[in-house]
């Protein structure tokens, strides 16, 4: 069995057994880490425009990927979306979603890596994980003129070739070799993507479980001013 049967087949699987299981234990384990360790209360500057357009930018490009590899492809071609269309679509919202999480998540790795107090307050983690997200982000927008060639010579291919791979996967009946023909910058990308899973339940990402979704709903806060005698 070559490198890529492994990477392809076997790491997938070591994966998701370590993100799940390893969330879970955490969980179990060290509820006192389950948390963001927000940073606003030390530097304030660029914070809530960087946060906003990185958190937009990455849930929507995870969105994305779940709707474009995940979804059967039989679904959207009922929708009346073909392969080119899809591809097309998919060129647009990574290009802008991208763009915004580069944005944000640039001004987020400076203030981390840059601000004194940050720096100071922030584990080995916090730098690791910010960074090798944005390394996978790069990987990820150094795709689309890839996947521009392909399209204006109407070729799906290879958005094709990973989405039957992903959901190979999924249904516990991997076919690396669908990966084959696939341009070598996609495979790099994927193998970082998954190992951001792989890294998910000893990083601060662990509050994604968590997230709040009834923020909006939430009652109000009551704060009465200090007012002197």
């Amino acid at each position: 069995m070559n490198l890529s049967k492994i990477v392809f087949s076997i790491y997938p699987y070591i994966v998701l057994t370590v993100f799940i299981v390893g969330s879970w234990i955490r969980y179990d384990n060290e509820q006192y880490t389950w948390k963001t360790d927000s940073s606003m209360l030390l530097s304030k500057s660029n914070m809530v425009f960087a946060s906003n357009f990185f958190h937009i930018g990455i849930l929507s490009i995870f969105g994305g990927h779940f709707a474009g590899l995940v979804l059967p492809h039989a679904l959207w071609l009922a929708f009346g979306v073909s392969d080119i269309q899809h591809q097309w679509l998919a060129i647009s919202a990574g290009s802008v979603f991208g763009l915004m999480c580069l944005i944000g998540g640039s001004v987020l790795w400076l203030r981390r890596m840059f601000n004194p107090r940050i720096r100071a307050a922030s584990r080995y983690m916090d730098i690791f994980i910010l960074s090798w997200l944005m390394v996978t982000l790069l990987l990820g927008l150094s795709t689309i003129p890839v996947s521009v060639g392909h399209a204006n010579h109407a070729d799906p291919g290879a958005m094709l070739a990973l989405s039957g791979w992903v959901q190979s996967i999924l249904t516990l009946n991997p076919k690396p070799e669908l990966l084959d023909n696939v341009d070598t910058v996609f495979k790099v990308h994927m193998v970082f993507g998954m190992t951001v899973f792989l890294l998910f339940p000893f990083s601060r990402l662990v509050h994604i479980w968590t997230a709040p979704f009834n923020y909006l709903g939430r009652s109000y806060q009551v704060v009465r001013a200090k007012r002197r005698a």
